[in-house]
Formats: C-alpha cells, structure tokens, sequence
C-alpha cells in the first residue's frame, strides 16, 4: 500500500493479510485501555498519525508495544514516511472481517465514526 512514494520499502512493518486477521487477536488487542485509547485517537479525524503525536500516559518502549500488538492484529496499518512511522486504522478491512465490530467499540468509547 503506497502512501505518498516517499516510504521506503526495506522499512515497511509487517502485516497480516485480511484472511489472516482473527476476531480473538483484535478483541485481545482492544482489551487494553491504552491500545483503545491509540485506536480512538486515530480514529477522530487524524486518518495517519505519527507514533510520537501519541500523549499516552506509558514509556516510548511500552508505546512501541502497544503499536505492535495493534499492527499484528490486523487493527491498524504502519509505514514510514522519513524517520516518521505513521499509523492508521484498517477500517475497511476489519469492517470486511467483523462488520460493525469496530465501529461498536468505538461507539462504546464516544467516539463518532
């Protein structure tokens, strides 16, 4: 998935396809109040978000966790753009896996999709 060319592809995180993505991983990786917190930040409105335009209330390497418990889920989708790794929600994809999962739990959080 090309954002904007600028990426470079030997830097690309990994992640799963959508056959792949399990409705036990995502509900797992939602369970955590900071992971919910990272998907309803990205989802009000900031489509890609950098990693460090977080205030999460956890250490950088904790963050990073958290990241990486969402990307190996299927929830959200990273990439670099310069020495930035963005986020942004796999909305389409999760909606083709679990229709209505996503926007149920944040619906549950306040948040308006």
């Amino acid at each position: 998935m090309s954002h904007t060319g600028r990426t470079s592809p030997g830097r690309q995180p990994e992640h799963p396809e959508v056959g792949q993505i399990r409705l036990e991983s995502v509900l797992s990786a939602l369970a955590d109040p900071v992971r919910l917190r990272i998907v309803s930040d990205l989802a009000r409105g900031h489509q890609d978000m950098a990693c460090i335009s977080f205030e999460l209330p956890v250490s950088k390497s904790t963050s990073t966790h958290h990241f990486r418990v969402l990307r190996e889920a299927g929830i959200i989708r990273q990439y670099y753009e310069g020495t930035s790794r963005m986020s942004r929600l796999r909305t389409e994809e999760l909606d083709a896996c679990f229709p209505g999962l996503l926007a149920a739990v944040l619906h549950a959080q306040g948040v308006r999709v």
